[in-house]
């Protein structure tokens, strides 16, 4: 049985060789730095409630709740890919209702953006077994593809400007993107109420940032250079709760980074050097 092994793959008596591995390929990747001005930030009732009666907002953080990655040939352009995203950002707000008064509430913005990659040619289709379904038994989900998929890599959005405007007069609703809002069940429970698009509540605008890294990938069988395996030489060190809390605090380092303060010189009108501003920490 050895005469029908694969003999373009083998190992050496030293446990170095070349092998071949199934993985997923990079057949093409991009970095991105996005800037979404004046997004619409929707709201709930009781969102908008607060906002009108506020006399001031900010927005305190942005978090990605979501995103919808699709995948589609470009026409007209073999093994090019339009790659679409759109982000679903949770904004939590702060607004000043009164003197000394502050009241915080929830806002989502859907950002979009579609880039062009190269996701290679040819199309197959592959069927696998089940190992635990292997005996007198029909597989149904063993059926898949090695067309690309995207991959969106990015970081927590940065808020960069927060605007108040009072709602524009709406004479084509059709054509107005405002008008109307989808969005997936999983985004809807993160809320505590159902969003308002065509109230005549003023509206919130949130310019944002955000950086990305998008790649496209396919299934391929490669062959590199690798080593065996080795068994650790490291015990593995059971957990223990009977440990005395203060003897564990005592063997704690200090956090002496937590205390420094980065000190930035810069000179003034008299040609002296003075203080930083402290804004890198």
């Amino acid at each position: 049985m050895t005469d029908h092994r694969n003999t373009s793959s083998g190992m050496c008596q030293d446990g170095r060789g070349t092998v071949c591995i199934d993985t997923q390929r990079v057949l093409d990747s991009c970095r991105d730095r996005d800037c979404f001005e004046n997004t619409r930030v929707y709201l709930t009732s009781c969102g908008e409630e607060i906002l009108s009666a506020s006399t001031n907002v900010r927005a305190r953080s942005a978090n990605i709740l979501w995103a919808y990655v699709g995948v589609n040939e470009v026409p007209f352009n073999c093994g090019f890919y339009q790659v679409s995203i759109r982000y679903y950002i949770l904004v939590e707000l702060e607004a000043c209702v009164g003197i000394g008064q502050s009241r915080t509430f929830k806002g989502l913005a859907v950002l979009e953006k579609d880039v062009v990659l190269y996701g290679g040619e040819g199309n197959v289709t592959t069927f696998s077994s089940d190992p635990e379904n292997s005996y007198c038994s029909i597989n149904e989900n063993n059926r898949g593809t090695n067309a690309p998929v995207a991959i969106v890599e990015t970081v927590e959005p940065l808020i960069l400007s927060t605007k108040v405007k009072e709602k524009e007069c709406c004479t084509s609703c059709c054509y107005n993107t405002e008008c109307g809002l989808e969005l997936p069940s999983c985004v809807c429970g993160c809320l505590d109420g159902d969003i308002c698009t065509g109230s005549d509540a003023p509206r919130l605008y949130i310019s944002f940032g955000i950086f990305s890294v998008i790649r496209i990938v396919r299934p391929a069988q490669l062959l590199v250079q690798a080593s065996d395996y080795s068994v650790p030489d490291k015990e593995c060190v059971a957990a223990s709760n009977d440990e005395n809390p203060c003897s564990v605090f005592s063997n704690m380092p200090f956090p002496t980074s937590r205390f420094r303060t980065t000190m930035t010189a810069t000179a003034n009108n008299d040609g002296q050097k003075g203080r930083g501003c402290g804004c890198n920490k």
